[in-house]
Order: C-alpha cells, then structure tokens, then sequence
C-alpha cells in the first residue's frame, strides 16, 4: 500500500512542508508521553524510582545509536523513506508499550522510541529546510525548533489528560498515539522528497560514526558543551523525576497535573524561541546560564513549601532558561564548527545533550535512596548551578578573546 502511495505522491511543496513539521512534533510528542504513566507503572508493575528512572534513561540508547550509527542516513536514502522507516520504528514501540505485561517490554520499547525520534528529527529537520520557501534558514530552523517544543508539550499534557479521565489508561494512551502515527505516515507517503540522487542498496549507506573536537576549537566547545548538558539534565530532572516529586513532596497523584506541568515546561521554551529570534547566541546562551540558579533555587523551594503554585512559577522560569540555553549553546557550536567537520563536532554537541538528559536522573534517583528526595534534588541542583558557573567563566573569556 505504502509502495503504491510513493508512486502516487502529489503534495506540492507547501504541503509537504506541512507534514514534515507533523512528522517531527508527532515524534517528538512520544517522547513525553509515557512521563504522567510512571506513577501507573510503578503500581502496576511494582517498580521501583530507581528503575523507572533507568526506563527513562533507556531511550537514550536509542538516541545514541541514532547519533553513532544511523544520524546521516537520510542523506543518501532520503528524506522520505527514512521519515516512514522511522514512523514504522515509532509504531513498534508503541505496540510495545500498549501490549506490555513485563517490566523488560518498557526498556525495548523506550529504547525503540530513542531511535525512533533521534533518527527522525535529523532527517524530518532537514527535510523541513529543504522545503521551507524561505533562503533564510534561520527561519527553517525556528520552526523546526517550535514545531520540537510544541510536540514535546502536546504529548506531555494529553497523555495526562488522558491517563486522568480515560479508562484503561495504559492503554489508551497509545491507542491514540498509534492512529496518530498511521495518519502521519500516509501523509509522509504522499509528500515530496528532497534528495535527488539517492543510493539504491543498504551496501552503499555509511553508518561510520562521525565524532570530535578539532584541537584548535576544544576552549570554544567548552561553554556550548556545559551548558547543553546541564540544560538538558533539567529537562531530563522534570521527564524522569517530576511525577515522584509531585507525589512525595506535594502529595497530588494526578497524572493530568504532572501532564500539564511537563507541557508548561516545552510551552514556554516554544515560546521563548518564538519571540528570541534576534538574541545573538553567545548573549541567548550567557542567560539561559544565568537562569539556571534562580529557577533551581525556585524548583527546590516549590518542594520544600509543597507548593503547586510555585512549581508552576518555578517551570515557567526554568522553561525559558532550557530554552535560550539550548539555543544558545546549539548555535554557537554551530558558529565555531569548521565546515568540513561540522557534523563531528554538532555529534558531539549532541552527545553531551544526550548524556545530560540522562545521567543525572539516574545520579538524582540513585542517590534519594539513601539521602531522600530533597537533599538528592539539593545536589543535582548545586552541581548544575556550578556547571552554569564554569560554562560562564569559560564563555566570557572566549567572547572577550574573539572581540
């Protein structure tokens, strides 16, 4: 069927657009959605924090094997057809969620869901600057970036929507998910592919991992290193962790609530893209850094008060925080790449993002088990709170050296 619609495919260029940007938030929405379930796990199954955290942890393995093996593989089979193997790999993983009667299926499927959206949203991200009218492609990759944001917080709040009011929620959650991935992949079927020479055998596809520092740009890397990975271990902190701290410090079980307050987090880091577009990187990055400690001091204050309020107001802030220190630090590694080892080093930009989305989770879960929640949450927040220090004093000079 898949085959017969590639023959037939008439979406014009505009369209086309349309449904790349839909396959990437689509993506990027999976990757919340289990987040407002964990507490439903952990009864049902009889799992402990610590290994719900290392469920979390899992789709970094995806997200890795993504970086190391498969990151270029659009280039050569193209923009399409790696967009449905991919949209075929995300249904697996939601088969896998939805059938799960095992712990052990969690892992498989959180893991098939790294791949899944580590490989799609380089190849849906290139495919949307290949079609966007615009010769700017800074504009490209503003959508591409809202369009991440904006499905991150969409699966993140109707999956607690959906876990709070829905029978069956472990369910029906992926029941939903599942139709939406079908529909996206019969539009990807009928829209316009953007590589013209494409290779014609898995013979030809490099999967050579590509990763590195040029010598002469390791100071520079330092501060867009840093920063994305303690922007990243926050966003990996609210994903992993959030529902545990509503339950045990602010005693409210509700899977909508911990949905809503995940998707505050992306809104408002959508948002921040949104109306930032003429922040210059280094500026962008230097106060997504300087963010970082009022909003962890907030987040650790909401715990300690047991407030719901300041949780909101807390997320509200570290939102924007996340969001210029990802932008930020995202293009300044792109401005001090040398063309010809561009890709190396962005691989390595993102395997500090990687890394940080999901050690200290794990460290932060780990270490409750014997110190509790809040002292846990009192240690990753100063160890963040000095990697914002270091990025900072690394950065600054770097910027009066190059002015």
């Amino acid at each position: 069927m898949l085959q017969a619609l590639r023959r037939q495919a008439t979406l014009e260029q505009r369209p086309s657009l349309i449904v790349s940007a839909a396959v990437l938030g689509v993506l990027y929405a999976g990757s919340p959605l289990v987040t407002p379930l964990y507490p439903l796990y952990q009864r049902s199954f009889g799992l402990s924090e610590l290994t719900i955290t290392l469920v979390y942890a899992s789709y970094v393995i995806g997200n890795l094997s993504a970086l190391f093996l498969f990151g270029r593989v659009s280039d050569g089979a193209g923009r399409r057809p790696v967009s449905l193997a991919v949209l075929a790999v995300a249904i697996v993983s939601t088969l896998l969620f939805l059938l799960a009667t095992h712990p052990a299926w969690l892992f498989v499927a959180r893991a098939a869901s790294g791949l899944a959206i580590g490989v799609g949203a380089a190849t849906a991200t290139a495919w949307i600057a290949e079609l966007h009218p615009s010769a700017d492609k800074a504009a490209a990759s503003r959508l591409a970036a809202a369009v991440n944001l904006a499905g991150l917080a969409g699966g993140a709040v109707i999956a607690g929507l959906l876990a709070q009011f829905v029978p069956w929620p472990l369910r029906t959650v992926y029941v939903v998910y599942l139709a939406v991935l079908i529909a996206t992949a019969v539009l990807t079927a009928l829209s316009r592919e953007t590589i013209k020479q494409r290779i014609h055998s898995a013979a030809e596809l490099s999967i050579e991992p590509r990763i590195g520092v040029p010598p002469e740009r390791r100071t520079a890397f330092i501060a867009p290193a840093v920063t994305a990975f303690a922007t990243f271990a926050l966003l990996g902190f609210y994903a992993a962790l959030l529902p545990n701290l509503l339950g045990d410090s602010m005693h409210m079980h509700s899977p909508a609530l911990s949905g809503a307050i995940v998707a505050e987090l992306f809104a408002a880091s959508a948002i921040t893209v949104i109306v930032t577009p003429m922040l210059a990187a280094h500026v962008a990055m230097f106060a997504g850094l300087w963010l970082l400690p009022p909003s962890l001091a907030l987040l650790l204050w909401a715990q300690i008060a047991g407030s719901v309020t300041l949780l909101v107001v807390a997320t509200a802030l570290c939102g924007v925080s996340t969001a210029l220190g990802f932008r930020g630090s995202l293009q300044e590694a792109n401005r001090i790449a040398p063309a010809e080892r561009r890709a190396e080093l962005l691989s390595a930009y993102l395997l500090c993002c990687y890394t940080g989305n999901s050690l200290p989770a794990v460290g932060v879960a780990l270490l409750s088990r014997s110190v509790g929640h809040l002292w846990a949450n009192v240690t990753f927040a100063a160890v963040s709170v000095v990697l914002a220090f270091i990025a900072l004093a690394v950065g600054a000079r770097h910027v009066h050296r190059t002015t």
